[in-house]
């Protein structure tokens, strides 16, 4: 694997650990694992009026997964379902397509960009995004 999966950005973005933790009294939390390669997202969700209030997450996984999940952290809250799912719709095509856009109001999401050449690593970023949105659905029932 080559060592610019793993540049500056990223690293800083991991080492950051933005949201790391728990809820005390989440109004959902979800669990979603990648059973290729073990990395493991637990997403503890609050809303109030159907934005996100506050999230914390817990990641046993490689650098790619705690970094998607530190920009999570950071800009996850305010936002909505719908938008949520948007920005992860933009970083799926970004890394699919090999593009550089960067996604509007996540701009630490192009440093993902260099994976978009490692298939198999496509889903350790994704799946902290798949982990909240699954919290969403289940928060919103």
């Amino acid at each position: 694997m080559s060592d610019d999966l793993y540049q500056q950005a990223i690293t800083t973005l991991a080492k950051a650990a933005t949201g790391a933790g728990k809820l005390e009294h989440p109004d959902a939390c979800e669990t979603v694992d990648n059973p290729l390669c073990g990395d493991r997202v637990t997403m503890d969700v609050e809303l109030t009026d159907n934005r996100i209030a506050r999230l914390a997450h817990d990641v046993r996984g490689c650098l790619l997964c705690r970094a998607a999940a530190s920009a999570i952290g950071s800009r996850a809250p305010g936002r909505t379902a719908g938008e949520i799912v948007q920005v992860r719709a933009g970083l799926q095509a970004m890394l699919k397509l090999c593009t550089v856009d960067p996604i509007d109001g996540w701009p630490e999401l192009t440093a993902f960009q260099p994976v978009a050449a490692h298939k198999s690593r496509h889903d350790c970023v994704l799946l902290p995004f798949e982990a909240l949105i699954r919290a969403l659905d289940r928060a919103a029932y």
